[in-house]
């Protein structure tokens, strides 16, 4: 196997006398409870300085590789047949020799970096606590890095000096500056905490990266900034790249071939092009006609309905540090105005930072408002107090990006979807347990009574987004906002969230906001379009003239940075 250090080897034609980094041979995982396996006799090759992608929908066992490599699978859980990783099997090791593998031939970056960050320890401390950890490791990548590729200092790195200053130059590397070496995670926007996964992944320069789904919460962008750090890092250090993903025109763009899983097995596997222009398997076939449906979708219609809810200059400014005659503010939204009609839905993109969370969390009361006003029906919700503001507050609910991480982890969903009904004494447990079964037929969860005793975990990413629906619609609103409520699906369950959007709003007359980072959903979703920059609206009108003839610089930097599919010939 040639070292971590050596150029990368140019993909099918000069790879097949190189030893792989990773081969999977008829790979078995089978979680503890669960009756069927995750994965299924997985065959996979990946040599040296590829780079592969593993796409598939939701559920195909994609993460699962990742942790199966790593050995990182819950206590109780088999995991057979052929597995070498660096020219080991990491199952045979014990704890020691498995950690410095997983230090030194592998890094992991993870798809919210900021849950697995130490929020108590400095960005500084993260970096020097890894290249401690492994020092023999680290030295000796140190002493085999081209000290061209700007990842290398000349110190020793056994000294408390030569670790910070390895640090920093590979926090220079991935765009952040010296100065930000005793930043905290939390001050960190999510690009930043991104690239300093990336950071940590490449600090001892393995020959393997796995990057699980590690651009889902970025903007367009941002996205593609860290897409370049990464695989720029990759081809420098001669790395193979591992990419999961559900964004086929992301993986085209930037891996030399694809792998399509389905029920843990591989299904397809070809050059990238290929895969994209002539898939061969059906599910292949589905998931790219639904990625190009998806890009070819028209503009609807604009509404023609009563207004429903008007923002008039609303602003949302949160103190910085500062002297008390001298206070500053970080204008999150500064002085927004729009118009919804009953029935519409509007998209707000822009960059990470530029306010469309914060102006979602403003409307129900989740983030504070210092002005402006936000009346819906001609009631201004900012002059109301205790229970009148509280029955108007049910009129307006979310559907968050990660439902995930918004439902009670120890509660059956059928009790989540409940459980507002219960809070707000709106009907009895018989009662708010039949709505509740409602609502999962609704959303497509059938039988209802097949899933109403699961717990979130225990559902796919698509079915947890359907419950996390259900239960914004148990109050029966009349605005749903929707934050980034599609970017984790893959483009089939995608497609069918938006459907199933759709279907709702026409079926119960409700009107959406739907924030996204994506400006190609919200031209083929939403009847307008707006784009926020710094807390203000820059631009704004129907989505397909947006893509077309974009006027402002992010506007125009959000259609460029936009991957899309190949062409068909």
């Amino acid at each position: 196997m040639p070292a971590s250090g050596s150029p990368a080897v140019a993909p099918a034609t000069t790879q097949g006398a190189a030893r792989p980094i990773l081969s999977l041979q008829q790979l078995l995982v089978h979680y503890p409870g669960s009756a069927v396996a995750t994965l299924n006799g997985l065959d996979l090759v990946l040599q040296p300085g590829e780079r592969l992608a593993l796409v598939g929908p939701s559920g195909c066992g994609k993460s699962t590789v990742a942790r199966a490599v790593l050995q990182l699978l819950p206590p109780g859980s088999r995991c057979e047949g052929g597995l070498e990783l660096a020219g080991q099997d990491p199952r045979r090791l014990g704890q020691r020799d498995l950690r410095r593998l997983r230090g030194g031939a592998v890094g992991l970056v993870f798809q919210d970096p900021m849950t697995r960050l130490n929020p108590l320890m400095t960005i500084g401390e993260h970096l020097a606590d890894t290249l401690s950890a492994h020092q023999g490791v680290a030295t000796s990548a140190h002493r085999r890095s081209d000290t061209s590729s700007g990842l290398v200092s000349r110190g020793p790195l056994g000294q408390g000096r030569g670790t910070r200053r390895r640090a920093e130059a590979l926090l220079a590397r991935v765009g952040i500056g010296a100065d930000r070496y005793a930043s905290y995670p939390h001050e960190f926007s999510g690009g930043m905490r991104q690239r300093l996964a990336i950071a940590l992944a490449m600090a001892l320069q393995p020959p393997l990266v796995i990057a699980d789904e590690p651009t889902t919460s970025l903007d367009v962008a941002v996205a593609g900034q860290v897409m370049a750090e990464l695989t720029a890092l990759c081809q420098e250090s001669g790395s193979a790249l591992l990419l999961i993903s559900h964004d086929l025109a992301l993986a085209g763009r930037w891996c030399d071939r694809i792998a399509v899983l389905d029920q843990g097995r591989l299904v397809e596997e070809a050059p990238a092009q290929e895969l994209l222009t002539a898939p061969r398997s059906a599910l292949a076939q589905r998931l790219v006609a639904a990625a190009r449906a998806r890009e070819g979708q028209a503009t609807p219609a604009p509404n023609q309905a009563p207004l429903l809810l008007e923002l008039d200059e609303l602003r949302c400014w949160h103190p910085l540090a500062s002297l008390p005659w001298q206070q500053r503010w970080l204008k999150a939204v500064d002085g927004v105005s729009l118009q919804l009609h009953e029935g519409e839905t509007i998209g707000l993109v822009g960059a990470s930072g530029c306010g469309k969370s914060t102006l979602c969390r403003a409307l129900i009361g989740l983030a504070p408002v210092r002005g402006g006003a936000v009346r819906l029906q001609g009631v201004d919700l900012l002059g109301l107090r205790g229970r009148p503001l509280r029955r108007a507050r049910r009129r307006i609910q979310m559907v968050f990006q990660d439902p995930l991480a918004c439902l009670n982890p120890l509660m059956p969903v059928g009790e989540a979807i409940a459980d507002p009904l219960l809070i707000h004494g709106l009907a009895s447990k018989p009662q708010a347990r039949a709505k509740a079964r409602e609502l999962l037929a609704a959303v497509g969860l059938n039988p209802p009574e097949a899933f109403e005793r699961r717990l979130p975990r225990q559902l796919s990413g698509g079915q947890q987004q359907r419950v996390a629906i259900a239960r914004a619609l148990v109050l029966e609103p009349q605005v749903l906002l929707c934050d980034e409520s599609v970017s984790m699906l893959d483009a089939e369950v995608q497609a069918e969230v938006l459907a199933l959007l759709r279907d709702l709003q026409g079926r119960l007359g409700l009107a959406l906001i739907f924030v996204t980072h994506d400006l190609g959903v919200a031209s083929g979703f939403c009847q307008r379009v707006i784009v926020l920059e710094g807390g203000r609206i820059v631009e704004q009108g129907p989505g397909d003239q947006l893509l077309a003839h974009p006027q402002a610089a992010i506007t125009r930097s959000l259609v460029e940075a936009c991957p899309r599919l190949p062409a068909l010939a």
